[in-house]
């Protein structure tokens, strides 16, 4: 079925992003910053974490371990899936992947191209099933590492193979996060330095608040919410561009509705290019018209800028 995107009614909905930045700028406790998360530890880091911002958390040594711990009656407590990093989730995932067929793998340990192509689409299922199935938050954490292009330093996600080619496919956020001065900012658009995702009004650099005594560690928490609330005012002015779409063509129609020959065409006009058009109501209202006129088995004059019965214009 083919649907207008003004009939989108969620504002609310859970959020996917990805975080990238060098090692110990913070990453982990910026991503336990989001909504009642469960800090997936795969890199079993928790240790460099300050006590305070520390949450509840698995430490998977498998990618079975963290498939059977994903499950609904495990997760009524939590809002958000901390993935940390994804890097080493990923390094799992093709330990998982070699088990799985050996010919995922080389011999050497490491992934065939076959076996990398396995593993990033088994990374978009995962996400898949933690946003639509078990209907999470998910923020994924990557360290990032220094490419070089020509005199220039990019940034880049640190995984291995194409792999990294996937990771991106089902964000809705991606930021860096870089020091400037003693600020920590993230970046959620692309730029010379780095490659990011914004949507939904979430664009530019944002300055990450510093944390102090007492203070709460609550900066995704309140992006999810920013980002939320756009999507809210999106979903009332697109009701409000629907109302006034059903307004237009009931108008429209009705005008149409009463063309019975060549006079009432003529009289028609005047108000019908009055209309004030919303979304499809131009494309729509045009072609109703036209096939009223072609049912009527009437001509345009152009010379006279009128309406006239076939017999006669010829």
């Amino acid at each position: 079925m083919i649907r207008n995107p003004n009939d989108i009614q969620d504002g609310a909905k859970k959020i996917r992003m990805l975080i990238a930045g060098y090692p110990g700028i913070g990453k982990s406790t910026l991503a336990l910053s989001a909504p009642r998360p469960l800090h997936i530890d795969c890199d079993f880091g928790i240790d460099r974490i300050e006590p305070r911002y520390r949450m509840p958390y698995i430490q998977p040594r498998s990618y079975d371990e963290i498939l059977n711990d994903l499950k609904p009656e495990n997760l009524k407590d939590f809002e958000t899936l901390v993935f940390d990093t994804a890097g080493k989730l990923i390094t799992l995932m093709g330990l998982w992947a070699i088990k799985q067929n050996p010919k995922y793998g080389q011999r050497d340990g490491s992934l065939s191209l076959k076996g990398y192509g396995f593993v990033g689409r088994e990374f978009v299922q995962l996400m898949d099933y933690c946003f639509y199935e078990l209907k999470k938050n998910i923020v994924v954490v990557f360290h990032a590492t220094e490419e070089k292009d020509g005199d220039n330093t990019r940034l880049r996600i640190k995984v291995e193979g194409q792999t990294k080619n996937n990771v991106w496919e089902p964000m809705d956020l991606g930021g860096f996060v870089e020091m400037y001065g003693n600020d920590r900012t993230i970046g959620f658009s692309n730029c010379e330095k780095y490659f990011a995702k914004g949507t939904r009004g979430i664009h530019g650099v944002y300055k990450i608040p510093a944390l102090g005594p007492g203070s709460p560690n609550d900066f995704l928490t309140k992006l999810f919410e920013e980002y939320n609330s756009k999507a809210a005012e999106e979903v009332a002015a697109n009701a409000k561009e629907n109302e006034a779409y059903e307004q237009v063509m009931q108008e429209g129609s009705k005008i149409i509705a009463g063309i019975k020959d060549a006079d009432t065409a003529n009289a028609a006009m005047p108000p019908f290019k009055a209309l004030q058009h919303h979304l499809t109501s131009r494309q729509e209202l045009n072609a109703q018209w036209k096939a009223k006129i072609a049912a009527l088995g009437l001509t345009f004059d152009t010379a006279a800028a009128q309406y006239k019965p076939a017999e006669e214009a010829q």
